[in-house]
């Protein structure tokens, strides 16, 4: 297994326009780690200068300690499934699987070991002698996987490699790619915009925005603790409370006075700050009490197992999320109520 230690990794297409801002991050050996955006806020740049196919402006790069900034991509150990799948079409599975072991100049021993062995873990044994247009695009998917694993990579990056697949593909996928990297016990780094693959399928993540790293964290705590708007906002939907800072350091709104939730940043008296609330935090109330409000109901989205209510609290707009919902009609008026305990306040 293998550590990934990055140092002030940075790197400009164009002067004055930084794609990268220098990058301090570190993986651990064996974790499948995530690296969540939104398009062009660097994340696959970053895993391409990881790859070796990008020499970053500046920084450095350690695999286990070991000093890899400038090493060319075919003595990384480094393995990278491409988005598009990068598949040869007039070769067979066994061939395009076994293509960059012959690129290495490995005996043919070895090569029908490592690609038996690579197509029996994404189970695709009897798919060897089929030629890439008859498969599916999981099945190629998963042969991509496959001649990735079949170089016995120290290292296995994936650029996006489900957002060509369907719903139902990406879930079966997210669960393979899992078992996969923990079988073999890879580290391994995995870029997407996606929040649900992200959130469902890492150990840790971090979350990146115009070239900066927001956030690193476990799924859990990035989503339940995020430090500022952007991080709340991307991970999932919330909503956003304005209020000031009270002098016994509670949270005041047009709410009234909550305790905010224990987190590092703490704002000081007096301070206008913005606080977030997920909307599966904020319950239907049986009756009025001390913290309850009223909300006026003005649209819905049945999704089965929930619906996502959205709500008007004199003048703020909320959304709530509740599971198993009953029948409402837009125009009710009810009473909502939160535990403080998940009011975070953001940082910006």
């Amino acid at each position: 297994m293998t550590s990934v230690t990055i140092t002030g990794i940075s790197k400009s297409y164009q002067a004055g326009v930084p794609v990268l801002k220098p990058i301090d991050l570190t993986i651990q050996a064996g974790e499948l780690f995530f690296l969540l955006g939104p398009s062009g806020c660097g994340k696959s740049t970053l895993l391409r200068i990881l790859a070796g196919l990008v020499e970053p402006d500046g920084g450095s790069i350690r695999f286990n300690g070991r000093e890899i900034t400038r090493l060319p991509a075919e003595k990384r150990r480094a393995a990278m499934v491409f988005q598009n799948y990068a598949l040869w079409p007039h070769l067979t599975v066994f061939e395009n699987v076994a293509f960059g072991l012959r690129a290495e100049g490995a005996d043919n021993a070895k090569i029908r070991k490592e690609v038996a062995d690579a197509l029996e873990l994404v189970q695709l044994a009897d798919c060897a002698e089929r030629k890439i247009p008859s498969l599916s695009g999981g099945q190629q998917q998963r042969v991509a996987l496959a001649r990735a694993l079949a170089m016995r990579p120290d290292l296995l990056l994936l650029d996006e490699p489900l957002s060509n697949l369907d719903a139902r593909l990406r879930d079966t996928m997210r669960r393979e790619i899992r078992r996969i990297a923990k079988e073999r016990e890879l580290t391994a780094i995995y870029v997407t915009h996606d929040r649900q693959e992200a959130l469902s399928m890492a150990d840790r993540l971090a979350v990146m925005h115009q070239g900066i790293l927001q956030q690193v964290g476990a799924p859990e705590e990035v989503y339940n603790l995020p430090v500022n708007r952007f991080v709340a906002g991307f991970l999932g939907d919330a909503n956003f409370i304005d209020g000031t800072v009270t002098e016994n350091g509670l949270f005041r709104s047009h709410f009234g006075e909550f305790q905010l939730a224990p987190t590092a940043f703490r704002p000081e008296t007096g301070r206008k700050v913005t606080a977030a609330i997920r909307p599966e935090r904020i319950r239907f109330a049986a009756q009025k009490g001390a913290h309850t409000f009223s909300a006026k109901l003005t649209d819905r989205t049945f999704l089965g197992e929930c619906c996502e209510w959205k709500f008007d609290a004199d003048g703020l707009a909320l959304e709530v999320t509740e599971s198993a919902p009953p029948m409402r009609r837009i125009g009710d008026v009810c009473e909502l109520e939160f535990d403080p305990g998940h009011l975070i306040a953001l940082q910006g």
